[in-house]
């Protein structure tokens, strides 16, 4: 059986953790922050874990992460 290759976008966007739990970064924080609180831009440098629906998806992208 062939290597599955791996979806180099996805590996640059996702990590484990020790758990084995993905985790990403959250959206909104690139432009436009003017408008946007302190609290709100602190929480969105925060990451976060992947959600269980999409586990599976980054696991078929990511085999050996």
């Amino acid at each position: 059986m062939p290597k599955i290759k791996t979806r180099r976008c996805a590996a640059k966007r996702f990590s484990v953790t020790g758990t084995g739990k993905f985790r990403r970064r959250k959206q909104n924080l690139r432009h436009i922050l003017t408008k946007k609180s302190a609290k709100r831009k602190m929480r969105l440098g925060q990451s976060v874990i992947v959600d269980a629906t999409n586990v599976s998806a980054v696991k078929r992208m990511c085999p050996y992460l």
